[in-house]
């Protein structure tokens, strides 16, 4: 009996995704590696809006994702890695999967900050056993990064999302339904 369906289809190609997204274990230089990119992206950023830098420094922690993949043909996901800092300090590595399914076709990659302005967003994301990116982001896009303040954004959003460095054949990158899940690298 054969039970191929669209569902079994798209469950199979994102964890495919994810499983070859993956490819260091543990006791690998996968920790030293995701720092190394997480600093990389980081100044880029920095340098690319230095509006964000204001950002950074009031925020109550940051999680970047240095390199997030996705692909898309009707069905599609995404997977990435990246860390958690607090104070400038790397706290805990997080991944960053979704799936989707509808009219699409390409891949991209692109990177993504996200920035937790209080202290209260930072916990529950903290806390949760895999946080989902939703209706709570206010978006960043590449005509506003320059002109981000910490004073203005806190009082809309407590999770301020920035997507930066987008390279691909897919059109536009957004963070909903993204879920990040703490990882051992």
């Amino acid at each position: 009996m054969n039970n191929f369906s669209r569902r079994n289809f798209a469950l199979g190609a994102v964890a495919a995704t994810g499983l070859a997204a993956c490819g260091n274990g543990i006791g690998s230089a996968g920790a030293e590696r995701i720092d190394a990119r997480v600093d990389a992206t980081l100044a880029q950023m920095y340098q690319t809006y230095p509006g964000t830098q204001d950002l950074a420094a009031k925020s109550s922690g940051i999680l970047v994702m240095p390199l997030v993949t996705e692909i898309g043909l009707g069905l599609g996901g995404s997977y990435g890695r990246g860390a958690l800092r607090v104070q400038q300090s790397t706290v805990d590595y997080y991944s960053a999967t979704s799936g989707s399914a509808g009219l699409q076709i390409g891949a991209q990659q692109y990177s993504h900050v996200l920035f937790f302005m209080t202290p209260e967003a930072l916990s529950m994301f903290r806390r949760s056993q895999g946080w989902v990116a939703g209706a709570d982001v206010e978006y960043s896009f590449r005509d506003q990064s320059d002109m981000l303040r910490a004073e203005t954004t806190t009082s809309l959003s407590p999770v301020i999302a920035v997507v930066l460095g987008q390279t691909g054949l897919r059109i536009g990158a957004t963070l909903e339904g993204v879920k990040y899940t703490r990882i051992i690298p």
